[in-house]
């Protein structure tokens, strides 16, 4: 028995002084991780507790200390870095936020202000000084957006845009680049894929809370682009219960709604009486009053961007 406790004995001051070593090599020859050791001011006989996790701190702030920006981060959780606190006498880890990481957070803090609705990374990513201000034929819009911040700032009554023209001409990214500049302002903002939106508003089928949610962040969003309208197929439902009723409710509350599609008014006035079923020019004609009423209406035929 006293061999077994002496054998036990032995082993554990081993432990201890191979902790030990390790601690006092890491110490001795590491500057961030002397740094960071010095920093807790915790006893020695504590911090070799936590060797291995000093090393791997250290070890990340010192990519950190030759780091430029987020993407040359080469810690193991891109944008930030391990790092120890002490809590009583002990460390706990955790990893921080590094300072391109919180720059980065701040400068897409808007987006919770955006719902986004199958739209691609170069309208989210949208900005009002990328806008190509060369090609005359986008002066009307731009000026009209001009106009639009304007007086929308002040609080007054504004309409909202039909915005149609050739395919490419860059409709959306005008109109995204004016409601992804309101958004970091704090307004809470939609952008949709319309075509999609329909499709998938109508999977929802069954499923009426979720009908309902996915419905009125739509139908209430303080400001509204319908992107890419008339290229849906168009079902009496889609026309009159979806559509119609979001177009009635933004008129009676007054909240500015915008539109692009590569149809005049008068086209998608053609397009929208006509379904599967039947040609009903009545309910196509309520459809575009609506939208008359609540936007002012510009034709841009500019050069074709996707090429």
């Amino acid at each position: 028995m006293d061999s077994i406790k002496t054998v036990i004995k032995d082993n554990y001051k081993k432990s201890l002084s191979k902790l030990e070593s390790d601690y006092r090599k890491d110490y001795d020859n590491d500057v961030m991780f002397k740094r960071l050791a010095n920093q807790t001011k915790l006893s020695t006989d504590t911090l070799m507790k936590y060797t291995t996790r000093l090393e791997l701190s250290a070890c990340e702030h010192n990519n950190c200390s030759k780091c430029k920006n987020i993407l040359e981060c080469k810690n193991e959780v891109s944008g930030y870095c391990y790092t120890p606190d002490v809590i009583g006498e002990e460390l706990e880890f955790a990893y921080v936020p590094c300072k391109y990481k919180v720059a980065l957070d701040e400068q897409n803090k808007y987006l919770d202000n955006i719902y986004y609705f199958d739209m691609p990374k170069d309208i989210k990513n949208a900005k009002m000084k990328d806008i190509d201000t060369k090609d005359k034929n986008r002066f009307p819009v731009i000026k009209w957006i001009k106009e639009f911040l304007d007086n929308y700032e002040k609080g007054k009554d504004v309409k909202g845009l039909y915005l149609n023209g050739n395919f490419g001409c860059g409709k959306t990214y005008l109109l995204s680049a004016m409601l992804n500049e309101l958004a970091k302002k704090g307004k809470k903002v939609a952008i949709i894929y319309y075509p999609e939106f329909l499709r998938s508003l109508k999977s929802t089928f069954g499923d009426n809370e979720e009908y309902t949610t996915l419905f009125n962040k739509i139908k209430k969003a303080e400001l509204l682009l319908l992107d890419d309208i008339g290229a849906e197929t168009v079902t009496e439902w889609g026309r009159d219960e979806v559509l119609g009723t979001i177009l009635q409710y933004r008129m009676e509350e007054n909240l500015p709604t915008f539109f692009t599609s590569n149809l005049t008014v008068e086209e998608l006035s053609q397009h929208l009486s006509t379904t599967s079923r039947e040609v009903d020019l009545v309910k196509a004609k309520r459809i575009i009053e609506r939208i008359k009423q609540l936007t002012d209406d510009i034709t841009m035929i500019s050069v074709n961007l996707r090429k």
